[in-house]
């Protein structure tokens, strides 16, 4: 019988704030919470984002230190934590008054010979053969350019035509909580996502790990375009042109694979499977369909799965800009009639299934930790939910790579069958809801919504809730189903489904007939939801995510109500232990899981046997016994 994969913990953080406890996911539903729930997710927020501190239980102060109560600390900063989460003005300064940073081309006619002094290692080695140099000192020259015509770059700054976009909650620095040692920005996202999923699951991963054979344990994770920031490849690649060294480090961490290695060589220690699936914005749900796999069918018992963007540089986004991919100023103008745009203005940015104008760009790390249902039940482990199958599928031919194709119809199509397979006809149609890529461009909202009303068509589904988190944390790439799977995840624990805030009308040419848009939070019981993508290149995905009921009653007939019952009982205590780890984060105490240099092992280290290998510090020896289903052949002499 293939094993179940269900989630047993989840982390990271995106523009809502921490993905563990839900708290992210309260943030997109606040005014829909209850006083105390809103009370503690403003809480938690101000604590992050370094407004508010707490020491000792209930001992708060504000960012001066002065004590407040905790009713205090949020009424002091409610409005602070709104305005500088979610998505809103870019707060790097070059895209604002400081301007981004670049150099322009001239020729350079000069009527009399330049005179001018330079010191010796600021001097290109090549030098024009007309150029005169004079020594003035050991360590300073005198150049003179005869008259004549001359290329130059001329350094100048050039004012952001993209000023928005979804930002980690302002004050929050992944980076600080360990030591990062010029980590590209993603790297440090991750090394925290990973940690706050440990955290989130309750477990002690020390205690988990000596349950397993090394070997059953895999990491599948990465990103869809590499560290492209100064510490990745976007220094490495801009090192000639700056005028700055690249160093040693630039290149291997701009890998796009590096969230896996660094989770096992930092994080968690592992000697499993691993490696990275890159789809463009599908990125995620390719991580995930390798860890179900592994699960389904055996190969592992335990999986971290997934991703790490942080796309908002100068470089990356004016790529997209120019490729028309982008809500820019110009377009936000337009769209409302504006002369001026205000933070309200780009707060309002990203507009899934509304009249639109191009994406937001949005920065996000998510993971989670899938385990096989019977270890689930061995371990106690809490249950978040599961995922029977991920769907892949590519366009076909396609006259523009960027452009949405027709394997989209296929990954939800099979994802509804499944569903239907499972659960049956009234729970598809009644007690399911759409996860949207909703990107915010016009070819999204007319596309994308005509895949959902077509398969909606096919098996007599009317009003399909929709989802699209977007709106709130803009477009992180790779990592964008992932902000999508962690939402949903809060939705079946909540029994709310985020509205699309920015809707103010349902654009004319969405397929809408069968879909349920709407902007205020949704209540709604749902056994099972759709996390659907599509990426550039033809790169479609379609998760299946079953609630943590429906899970349970999977489980009770795959294992027994005695099996739950003492899984019950035995849940209990990572309950406990998860429940004081989210208090702790919530008060802004994370503790980055960062093992540099630790338990470091070389080959001759190793008991290497016919059957085994054994490694100094496992409790369990990797088993080299190995699925053969080919067949054996006589060992003897062929001859």
């Amino acid at each position: 019988m293939p094993h179940l994969p269900v989630i047993v913990g989840m982390g990271g953080v995106n523009p809502a704030g921490r993905t563990s406890g839900h708290q992210a996911f309260r943030r997109t539903v606040l005014d829909a919470l209850p006083d105390d729930l809103q009370a503690r997710t403003l809480l938690g927020l101000a604590a992050m984002m370094r407004l508010a501190d707490c020491q000792a239980e209930g001992a708060w102060h504000d960012a001066q230190g002065r004590p407040l109560d905790a009713a205090g600390i949020v009424a002091q900063t409610r409005q602070q934590v709104l305005d500088h989460t979610l998505i809103r003005r870019i707060e790097d300064p070059r895209f604002n008054e400081e301007g981004l940073p670049g150099n322009r081309k001239a020729s350079l006619v000069l009527d009399s010979p330049l005179t001018f002094r330079i010191r010796r290692r600021q001097l290109p080695d090549d030098l024009p053969p007309t150029w005169q140099i004079k020594e003035l000192d050991r360590h300073n020259l005198e150049v003179t350019v005869p008259a004549g015509s001359m290329e130059v770059l001329l350094p100048e700054t050039r004012q952001a035509q993209v000023r928005t976009a979804g930002q980690l909650p302002s004050g929050f620095e992944p980076s600080h909580l360990y030591r990062s040692v010029h980590h590209p920005r993603g790297l440090a996202m991750t090394v925290f996502a990973a940690s706050d999923c440990l955290g989130d699951s309750g477990m002690a991963w020390e205690s988990l790990r000596d349950r397993l054979d090394p070997d059953e344990v895999a990491v599948y994770a990465g990103n869809s375009i590499g560290q492209l920031d100064d510490e990745g490849w976007g220094g490495l690649l801009k090192s000639f042109t700056s005028g700055k060294r690249a160093t040693s480090k630039q290149m291997p961490l701009g890998y796009g694979q590096m969230p896996a290695d660094f989770i096992n060589a930092y994080v968690l220690g592992s000697v499993g499977g691993t490696g990275a699936a890159l789809g463009a914005c599908a990125s995620f749900l390719y991580n995930l369909r390798l860890g179900v796999e592994d699960i389904r069918a055996g190969r592992r018992r335990v999986v971290m799965v997934g991703t790490a963007d942080s796309p908002i540089t100068p470089e990356v986004i004016e790529g997209f800009r120019t490729m028309g991919a982008l809500a820019d100023d110009d377009g936000l103008k337009a769209l409302d009639a504006l002369e001026l745009l205000t933070d309200a203005d780009y707060q309002r940015a990203c507009r899934p299934f509304a009249r639109n104008c191009g994406f937001t760009m949005g920065e996000a790390s998510q993971f989670i930790m899938l385990m096989d249902d019977a270890l689930a039940l061995e371990t106690g482990a809490e249950i978040l939910g599961s995922v029977p199958s991920v769907f892949v599928n590519a366009d076909g031919w396609k006259r523009s790579i960027s452009a949405p194709g027709i394997g989209n119809y296929i990954s939800l199509a099979k994802a509804a069958a499944l569903v239907r397979d499972m659960l049956g006809e009234t729970a598809l149609r009644e007690r399911t809801f759409l996860h949207a890529h909703g990107t915010s461009t016009p070819k999204n909202r007319i596309t994308e919504s005509h895949v959902f009303d077509q398969v909606a068509r096919a098996h007599g589904i009317t009003a399909w809730p929709v989802v699209a988190i977007k709106a709130f944390v803009g477009h992180s790439q790779g990592s964008a189903a992932g902000d999508q799977l962690a939402s949903a995840l809060g939705s079946f624990a909540h029994g709310l489904l985020p509205g699309i805030f920015t809707l103010d009308a349902v654009a004319d040419d969405v397929h809408a007939e069968r879909l349920r848009l709407f902007r205020e939070p949704l209540p709604f019981v749902a056994d099972a939801t759709f996390i659907n993508a599509k990426g550039f290149g033809g790169n479609n995905a379609t998760g299946v995510v079953l609630s943590p009921a429906v899970t349970e009653r999977l489980m009770v007939q795959r294992h027994g109500q005695a099996a739950i019952a003492a899984w019950q009982a035995r849940r209990e205590a990572t309950r406990e232990t998860a429940a004081a780890y989210h208090q702790a984060a919530d008060r802004g105490h994370f503790v980055a899981r960062y093992r540099f240099g630790e338990g470091v092992l070389e080959g001759p280290e190793l008991k290497v046997g016919r059957d085994a290998i054994h490694i100094p510090g496992y409790a369990r020896a990797v088993s080299l016994a190995v699925d053969n289903p080919f067949g054996r052949l006589d060992d003897g002499d062929p001859r």
